[in-house]
């Protein structure tokens, strides 16, 4: 039986004049993808999907690309819609992602409610993994925000930052056998 990984883009370059769904990958986050996508822990893949966020599909592609495979999109995957504040120094948006995850039954400053974004990414999750026919391993490549929701609703724990990964690129894995996540967040590379 085959794992779903759900892998979350690595660092980015920080562009306050786009779009943040536009962003593209930094120098560094371009090494450290191509660095997971040749690791042993990538080595069963038959299957990408990405959001369609520009640094989630480059690092989608990167991964894809080393085992000659298709990027599939799923536009449900994209990280929680903070476009009513646009992008928000790192200070002021740490602020902000605290009570994103701490009130997720509200609409903070405008963002998509916590809870919101959880059951879109939890259902995106369910059509992929009933779409996967158990032949190799599956990467979903995303964002951290998301990425932490959908691991509490696996998990069936409360929202809360404290399952938040500690950085850009990391990943969990899904076992459709156990059907449970075998471990929390792991960096994609060796830090």
């Amino acid at each position: 039986m085959s794992n779903i990984h759900f892998i979350t883009h690595p660092e980015v370059v920080v562009d306050p004049a786009k779009p943040v769904p536009r962003w593209c990958l930094s120098d560094k986050g371009i090494a450290r993808m191509r660095v997971f996508a040749a690791s042993a822990a990538m080595a069963e893949v038959r299957n990408v999907w990405a959001s369609d966020e520009t640094k989630a599909i480059e690092a989608a592609g990167i991964l894809a690309g080393f085992y000659s495979l298709p990027v599939q999109v799923q536009h449900a995957l994209h990280e929680n819609d903070r476009s009513a504040t646009g992008f928000l120094p790192p200070s002021e948006f740490e602020a902000m992602a605290d009570r994103f995850f701490s009130e997720p039954n509200e609409s903070v400053r405008g963002w998509e409610r916590a809870v919101d974004a959880q059951a879109r990414v939890l259902q995106a999750f369910q059509l992929i993994t009933a779409e996967a026919d158990g032949a190799g391993d599956v990467a979903i490549v995303a964002h951290g925000g998301v990425g932490t929701l959908l691991l509490c609703a696996l998990q069936g724990v409360k929202i809360d930052r404290a399952y938040d990964q500690p950085f850009q690129g990391h990943y969990w894995t899904w076992s459709r056998e156990e059907q449970r996540v075998l471990g929390g967040w792991q960096s994609i590379t060796p830090e």
